[in-house]
């Protein structure tokens, strides 16, 4: 367990901004993590893991304890699926890629997402027709206040768009530990659904591709459109693909027509907020270092001493131009601290 006073986050975050921690704890093993909430019992502490989904705009006046826990198993296995753990603090693509090479499917969607694999369940991460409350079963963590040792299954995690109760009415209470998910051994479902996944296979002449297919469609995709955090500090998608109901989305579609969607169940429309964006004439805007990527609108980049404020700033008037346009709300993705 190390710690240290007023340290930078900087490579903590990967949007790369210089916030600074009051005290900072990092922590590799199970026994370390419960003393060291043993030692700020009484103290106001902040929790971090890949720092992938969150945007800082302050210091952080808090014990700011990091998560590193590592470490991936099988737990149980039949003929035909499969239940692995792994630790919060693995880095959750290489988590995916050793689901791989032990031809474990399921994940393959998710591939190259940015963060570890504790978070993964707060955020319900999705990508490509895939949320990971798809193969979820279960995850383990400790009460921060108790120090109680809770498992919580499907049900127990509330999951929606992007959303867990991790989020929601358990905020701030628990530390994930571990996430186990229940993977397929063989007769991969795989999911070719979305159009950049089957133009790429076309491209690369595959008609029978299998899970590491799969991958290679999803990480080729992301690299051509989103930038690599350890290059330009950024945190993936910014907003959510805002939901509207239909009656909304055929007004727009009259205005519109070559807006993209995708239906949710009869009466709900899903609309791709990269497309708003885009559309708005905001794909490649900046301001000073903070700007929109100019590949991919959805992505909010760090061209390199940007501050969290000057981010958010940002992503408040690209909200205000997208309501004022298109009368939707975006909700941001990423956490704002």
């Amino acid at each position: 367990m190390q710690v240290t006073e007023n340290t930078s986050l900087k490579n903590y975050n990967t949007f790369g901004i210089d916030a600074k921690a009051q005290k900072f704890i990092s922590v590799s093993s199970y026994e370390d993590l419960r003393k060291a909430l043993q030692q700020t019992y009484a103290s106001e502490i902040f929790i971090l893991g890949g720092g992938s989904n969150m945007l800082l705009t302050q210091d952080i006046n808090k014990t700011v304890i990091h998560i590193g826990l590592t470490g991936r198993k099988i737990i149980s296995e039949t003929e035909d699926a499969v239940v692995v753990e792994a630790s919060a603090g693995e880095n959750w693509h290489q988590f995916v890629l050793w689901a791989l090479d032990h031809d474990f499917g399921g994940l393959e969607n998710l591939s190259l997402i940015p963060g570890n694999v504790g978070t993964s369940p707060i955020q319900n991460i999705g990508a490509y027709g895939v949320e990971l409350k798809d193969v979820f079963e279960s995850c383990n963590a400790i009460h921060i206040q108790t120090l109680e040792e809770v498992t919580f299954k499907p049900k127990d995690c509330e999951f929606g768009y992007r959303n867990s109760v991790f989020k929601q009415r358990l905020k701030g209470e628990y530390i994930i530990t571990s996430v186990r998910f229940r993977l397929s051994k063989n007769h991969h479902k795989l999911r070719t659904g979305y159009g950049a996944i089957k133009d790429w296979l076309t491209g690369e002449k595959i008609t029978k591709p299998g899970i590491k297919d799969i991958s290679n469609a999803v990480i080729a995709i992301r690299q051509s459109k989103l930038p690599d955090p350890r290059v330009l500090g950024n945190s993936g998608s910014f907003f959510k693909n805002p939901i509207i109901n239909k009656e909304e989305y055929l007004k727009l579609q009259e205005k519109f027509p070559e807006i993209p969607s995708y239906y949710i169940g009869e009466d709900q429309v899903k609309v791709p907020a990269g497309w708003l964006i885009d559309k708005a004439g905001l794909k490649g805007y900046r301001r000073g270092d903070a700007g929109v990527h100019k590949n991919q609108a959805l992505v909010l980049v760090n061209y390199g001493e940007a501050t969290g404020e000057e981010l958010l700033d940002l992503s408040r008037e690209i909200k205000n131009k997208i309501y004022s346009e298109f009368g939707i709300k975006l909700e941001p993705e990423v956490n704002i601290i």
